[in-house]
């Protein structure tokens, strides 16, 4: 099957289509194939949440209860873990979907696992393409990946609702805002509330925190996935407000461009990125485009203006 047909597939909301068009678009030689899936599949209305945040915090535990959150709600989820790449085999070494508690045989919910290849802690080379075309047959596709300094970023260009998780007693709340990362959430997410004062002391943090960069209008939830499970209706909401408070299409406009900046560093490197003038240069540029054009089309004018 083509690409085409499968971006037609996911268009058309068979989600039955996922798995083989994550294979095509993993696929690094079948570029044109891939390509077309992408604009086949169009800007779909799926919402995509990028959730990050250092190893251990518990992300997976807290995906598998807002999992189970959406489900209760009759929503479908795509889940994309990336995962750091095995240097042996180049696949995901942690493999989320063994981590994420789901039921196999419920067929609204698809979660798979992503190497991240040689972007320390960034996103697969293929994560935003398919979280864009998933997005046209799922209600939520859901970009989870370990928080080590450039995937905060890349989440945030790539997702509509970035929530950043935080672990009580890690100190993980002024780290965060010594390193500016403070400004990428837009939702931040204490986990282990049943730890008691010591997550109300993390909470009380992040709060100042956002108090110091003017940003206290960025809700802070505290949850726990365990039981007895709190927080997580709370956080569904929160992301949900979110997204309704956005400018759809200016997100999604932003997204393709800057998707399509990293696409072309990643296979052109830093050379490419000096032909276009700096990466300055290549956002203003982009921001002249035709908001219209998908990340296939921009890349292929970034390659030619490279040229």
């Amino acid at each position: 099957m083509t690409g085409a047909e499968l971006g037609a597939r996911l268009r058309a909301g068979d989600r039955t289509a996922a798995p083989a068009a994550l294979n095509l678009l993993e696929t690094r030689t079948a570029r044109l194939q891939a390509s077309a899936l992408v604009t086949a599949a169009g800007d779909g209305a799926g919402h995509i949440v990028g959730v990050t945040g250092p190893p251990g915090a518990g992300k997976s535990t807290l995906l598998s209860a807002l999992l189970r959150e959406w489900r209760r709600e009759g929503r479908s989820v795509a889940v994309l873990a990336v995962d750091p790449s095995s240097k042996r085999s180049g696949g995901a070494l942690l493999g989320d979907r063994a981590r994420i508690e789901h039921d196999p045989a419920d067929r609204d919910v698809f979660i798979r696992s992503m190497a991240a290849g040689e972007r320390l802690g960034g996103l697969a080379p293929a994560t935003r393409a398919a979280a864009q075309a998933l997005a046209s047959a799922f209600d939520l596709v859901v970009i989870e990946t370990v928080g080590v300094g450039q995937s905060e970023t890349d989440v945030a260009e790539a997702a509509d609702s970035v929530a950043v998780v935080v672990q009580p007693g890690s100190g993980d709340a002024l780290q965060f805002l010594k390193a500016g990362i403070m400004e990428v959430p837009d939702v931040l997410v204490v986990t282990k509330a049943d730890l008691g004062p010591v997550a109300r002391r993390a909470e009380q943090d992040l709060c100042s925190a956002l108090g110091a960069l003017g940003a206290r209008e960025t809700p802070v939830v505290a949850v726990s996935s365990v039981a007895p499970v709190r927080g997580i209706d709370a956080l569904a909401h929160a992301l949900d407000a979110h997204r309704a408070s956005l400018d759809l299409a200016a997100v999604r406009t932003r997204a393709h461009r800057l998707g399509a900046l990293a696409d072309f560093i990643a296979e052109h490197g830093e050379r490419g990125l000096r032909a276009l003038g700096g990466r300055r240069a290549a956002v203003r540029w982009l921001a002249e485009q035709d908001a219209a054009l998908d990340e296939p089309e921009l890349l292929r004018r970034l390659e030619a203006r490279a040229a």
